[in-house]
């Protein structure tokens, strides 16, 4: 039986998806009572089981991301994708270099691609998005400089849920030969991702949103052909006599121990996914929520949504506004009064606020579906927005009362 949200109705599953499923608890907790050893460290058979267990999670999810069969061990460990995403642009641009990005990013992209231009001398390039909330491919290829070394974009907005053409992208980048990296924290298990047909070269993802997994894991998947400079250095578990940090992969990209329990809830998230009929039936289902949420919200007077009138390759996020109100103070009603979690603000992507106008009404409110959300939690978010725009109309009726009154 899988877990429900009791009382709260949880609506951040953009943020992280929660609850998660009764199988990945289950497998943290079991596999690291009973192999919770350091795989690779040393030869007895809980370690080798161990290592086993990681290393046939690198092949699945070198499958999963359409990367190169052959060659698992470019699925490389780490955090989650803010880490990934450090790797990549610190390990692919040098002085002088030209990065292409977009508006949508998060500060995960924004913020280390700004610390090379001012601490490295790098250049940036951010591209916009159009009034529907998509980048055009034709975009980037006019960004493309001849010292471009990288173009990175994120593929599902964390604000407006847009999902940029990945494959449109990326065949511009492979015709004038540019690296083409993409951030897959909000997509990872929620929309598909085929580095060979997309032409990409390096994926960043994250295990604990639509993966479904734990906090704490994440990381990057790297094409043959492509190669990310070395940031770190420290432990492999493996020719420990060497001086150097190793150059091969997966050691390459990773340094210490791996976060065995992470390793665990994603091969049990895997099956899980699996055994629901796959990525597009689990998407296609929160896609109906996010539809029927969007409906109720078009007749609530005072509403205000963005880049949603067509939910065509979106993701299940909407953001909104009321008129009259901050976005703070609808995210606190909705928690206090109605007991529904959102998430409020800017988001971690200042760009996108900014384009949208909304930075200067201190961002925006937003809905976050996941798999295990009902037809019920959406019609309570409904119910609570219209009695909470209902309380701003009154109350910007009561002000325009007193001004005329004085």
């Amino acid at each position: 039986m899988e877990p429900s949200v009791e009382e709260l109705i949880y609506l951040d599953n953009a943020a992280t998806t929660w609850p998660k499923p009764e199988s990945v608890y289950l497998a943290m907790v079991e596999t690291y009572r009973r192999l919770g050893v350091n795989p690779g460290r040393s030869g007895y058979d809980k370690a080798i089981e161990a290592g086993d267990l990681l290393h046939d999670l690198r092949r699945r999810l070198t499958r999963f991301f359409g990367g190169d069969e052959d060659a698992p061990e470019r699925l490389c460990f780490g955090y989650n994708a803010t880490d990934a995403l450090n790797l990549i642009i610190y390990g692919m641009v040098s002085r002088g270099d030209h990065i292409v990005t977009t508006n949508l990013e998060h500060n995960s992209v924004i913020r280390p691609v700004n610390h090379m231009v001012r601490d490295y001398g790098a250049e940036a390039t951010y591209v916009p998005f159009d009034g529907n909330g998509f980048v055009d491919p034709e975009d980037i290829r006019k960004a493309i400089k001849p010292n471009t070394k990288l173009v990175i974009v994120n593929h599902g907005s964390n604000v407006i849920g847009t999902v940029q053409p990945l494959a449109e992208i990326g065949a511009v980048c492979r015709s004038k030969g540019v690296p083409f990296a993409v951030d897959t924290s909000q997509t990872a298990g929620a929309a598909p991702i085929d580095m060979t047909a997309m032409n990409i070269d390096a994926v960043a993802f994250t295990g604990h949103k639509s993966l479904m997994g734990c906090m704490g894991i994440g990381g990057i998947c790297v094409r043959k052909d492509v190669d990310i400079r070395q940031t770190r250095s420290g432990g492999t578990g493996v020719r420990s006599a060497y001086p150097y940090h190793l150059e091969e992969y997966p050691y390459r990209l990773e340094y210490g121990s791996p976060n065995m329990v992470g390793v665990a809830s994603l091969q049990a998230s895997l099956d899980w996914l699996e055994a629901s009929g796959g990525v597009d039936v689990i998407h296609a289902r929160e896609m109906a929520l996010t539809k029927r949420l969007l409906d109720g919200f078009a007749g609530i007077d005072g509403v205000i949504t963005y880049c949603c009138d067509s939910l065509e390759n979106h993701i299940s996020t909407l953001i909104i506004n009321v008129a009259g109100m901050d976005a703070g103070d609808v995210g606190i009603m909705l928690d206090v009064d109605f007991n529904i979690a959102t998430r409020t603000g800017l988001h971690c992507a200042p760009l996108v606020h900014k384009q949208l106008g909304t930075d200067k009404i201190h961002g925006g409110v937003r809905f976050g579906i996941g798999p295990f959300n009902t037809e019920a939690h959406i019609d309570a978010a409904i119910e609570a927005m219209t009695e909470i725009a209902a309380r701003a109309r009154k109350a910007k009726n009561r002000m325009a009362v007193g001004q005329d009154e004085r």
